[in-house]
């Protein structure tokens, strides 16, 4: 729903605008007799049968659940980061990278995201600066070397001990404000992208000690979609912290539905 132009869906070989594709999924699932009640869940209990959901003030009861509740980017929270998002900030170089071919573009981050970004970014992008808030990343050797490699070959700068405070632009991103953290010196630079690569977290809070989740707060997943509740079962990046697909989502989300039926049939 936060998107622009989706190029990485099967079946649109002009490309979908985000919104579109979320609505037109949306108008299928009803054609179908589904049911959509625009209210956030506050509460869950899988304690018995039926499972009890709390959402809008009022309790609904379900046979069977799917959790898709996915996972959100971490943003920086800083001054332009939500006016320009969408508008050459992004957090996602699978889905928008064809948008900044030869262009110079920024990546925020020091983990294997950041690394990940930053090499998809190489195949379109002009130059590719990485801009990390300590003297070393934090990802892991073998995503580093590629990143070195990058570095050498002159597609790929560093700049260290170094905090994006802002991003700067009227229609679409101009500059970006960025603080040393040694020196506190604060400069702006050139920039017409800017992703944001600092981790993701899970929405799982309302299902914590309702169903196993991990070490970060994926919900687990056992023999494909299922929790360790029966009758409970998860799709999409709630628990997938490998690809993060749009199209790997809906992947799941099929499975959930046959592994549903299976369970509702027993």
């Amino acid at each position: 729903m936060l998107t622009t132009t989706v190029d990485n869906y099967p079946g649109f070989p002009e490309g979908v605008q985000g919104p579109d594709l979320m609505s037109a999924m949306r108008k299928q699932a009803q054609r179908f007799g589904a049911e959509v009640v625009e209210k956030n869940v506050t509460a869950v209990d899988f304690a018995g049968k039926p499972f009890k959901l709390t959402a809008g003030g009022k309790e609904y009861l379900a046979k069977s659940i799917i959790i898709a509740t996915g996972a959100e980017t971490n943003w920086l929270g800083i001054p332009g980061e939500d006016r320009l998002r969408g508008r050459g900030v992004s957090s996602c170089a699978p889905c928008d990278a064809p948008f900044f071919k030869n262009k110079n573009v920024a990546v925020i981050g020091g983990g294997d995201s950041a690394m990940e970004e930053a090499l998809v970014l190489t195949k379109y992008a002009t130059k590719v600066t990485i801009i990390h808030r300590r003297d070393a990343f934090k990802a892991s050797k073998a995503m580093q070397s590629k990143v070195m490699g990058q570095v050498q070959a002159g597609k790929v700068e560093i700049v260290w001990d170094s905090e994006v405070v802002g991003f700067l632009g009227e229609a679409t991103l101009e500059k970006i404000r960025i603080k040393n953290t040694k020196t506190s010196e604060v400069g702006d630079r050139a920039f017409e992208g800017a992703f944001v690569a600092i981790g993701h977290n899970p929405s799982t809070e309302i299902f914590r000690g309702k169903v196993d989740l991990d070490e970060k707060g994926y919900a687990k997943a056992f023999d494909h979609t299922k929790t360790n509740v029966e009758g409970v079962f998860i799709a999409g990046d709630v628990h997938d912290t490998h690809y993060r697909q749009a199209v790997t989502a809906a992947g799941f989300g099929c499975m959930a539905g046959m592994e549903v039926l299976k369970y509702l049939d027993k």
